[in-house]
């Protein structure tokens, strides 16, 4: 027992969750590393925390939970792993602890949150030696394989509000980041999940998403600035058309109000990029909009995913 304890190896990484207004679909590539997106969202303080451990053992095997509960349908996290332990000489046994402080489903890259603390910890964890791109890029290609995001690792690692204008993932895409994100806060409305894996195959939808992605990219990066994407977002949100009625509802009333209010890509959360001064009002107006559905008051994180 007491070689065991000292073989055991323990990493924990943290990544902010990201909350996207609007992108455009850049998955032509062949090449998984140059799949991705380009597209203009916040990382909040909110996130994945993720720890890991990790022993030899006679053959290589792993259990993944989410908040206490072992799982099943960690998809990309079994697709990191499959990738990372391949790269070892020795068999070991590694356990996953996710806990999650934002809502499953919901546009707060959770998947991709997932994939990059479990990169980050498990190089760490099993002395693998990878360079946190390296890390940063197996978590990418495992969520495009899975189809569950696009730019989300690439947003983890940066943090901040800003635009991704330079589709691909770390390390290869380009970002531009707002200045004074510490000034910023997100506040979300949440009623539900929405499936990405859905949504990013849907002929339909991904026509009406690049119809204006690409182009509002564009233009918020010539004008990066909260008032400016909660703008564009909005316009975003009204031309896919995926808002559910009582999104919707909360939707149109904000804006008769004139609150700053859009649609999380892709989740039933209606939320608001703000000044930290503006935050409460507009969370006392979603509460009040929808009563007894989570309201929450997010700072941004400008640090991106980590150790910890």
């Amino acid at each position: 027992m007491e070689n065991k304890e000292r073989t055991m190896k323990v990493a924990s990484a943290f990544a902010p969750g990201h909350i996207t207004g609007f992108f455009q679909i850049c998955d032509e590539p062949e090449d998984p590393l140059l799949k991705g997106s380009r597209g203009s969202g916040a990382s909040i303080a909110l996130g994945v925390h993720t720890k890991v451990l990790a022993e030899p053992a006679d053959q290589s095997s792993f259990t993944v939970s989410l908040d206490g509960k072992v799982t099943r349908d960690a998809v990309v996290s079994e697709n990191v792993l499959g990738k990372m332990l391949r790269r070892l000489e020795q068999p070991h046994r590694v356990v996953v602890e996710h806990r999650l402080e934002t809502p499953l489903g919901a546009g707060f890259g959770s998947s991709g949150g997932g994939a990059i603390t479990l990169a980050l910890a498990l190089n760490r964890a099993l002395g693998l030696g990878m360079s946190y791109i390296e890390s940063a890029r197996i978590a990418h290609v495992a969520e495009i394989e899975c189809k569950t995001g696009l730019g989300t690792v690439f947003a983890a690692t940066k943090g901040g509000f800003g635009v991704l204008f330079k589709p691909g993932a770390p390390g290869i895409g380009r970002a531009l980041k707002y200045e004074h994100g510490e000034d910023l806060s997100v506040v979300y409305l949440h009623f539900g999940p929405i499936s990405t894996r859905e949504a990013l195959t849907n002929p339909e939808l991904r026509r009406k998403i690049n119809e204006l992605g690409g182009r509002f990219v564009d233009e918020i990066s010539h004008d990066l600035t909260p008032r400016r994407f909660m703008e564009l977002s909005r316009r975003f949100t009204d031309h896919i058309g995926i808002a559910t009625p009582r999104l919707r509802t909360v939707l149109d009333r904000a804006q008769a109000s004139g609150i700053p209010c859009t649609m999380a890509m892709f989740g039933e959360v209606a939320f608001s990029l703000v000044y930290c001064e503006e935050a409460e009002g507009i969370a006392e107006f979603m509460r009040g909009a929808a009563p007894g559905h989570e309201v929450r008051i997010a700072q941004i994180d400008d640090r991106g995913a980590r150790l910890t």
